[in-house]
């Protein structure tokens, strides 16, 4: 369904709305231009993710952290 919209109400929105939740795509037009679509949202029925899964095989290093003294001296702009 494609809908003008200037020429639409609140009200009118709301019950596109509920269309919208019972499965129909609206789609809103203006000047002639599609600009917008109403659809309903999807239930993710997935349960909720849970951390973990990559424990004990990734390996960080030790010196992680550190950064070469040269490489700091560069960002600092100090090696010119």
């Amino acid at each position: 369904m494609h809908i003008d919209i200037h020429e639409q109400t609140e009200d009118y929105l709301a019950q596109l709305v509920k269309r919208a939740v019972a499965g129909e795509e609206i789609i809103f037009d203006s000047n002639g231009t599609s600009v917008a679509k109403l659809i309903p949202l999807k239930q993710d029925d997935k349960k909720p993710r849970r951390g973990g899964q990559w424990k004990g095989k990734v390996k960080i290093a030790e010196d992680f952290d550190e950064l070469p003294e040269s490489f700091m001296a560069a960002f600092l702009g100090k090696n010119e």
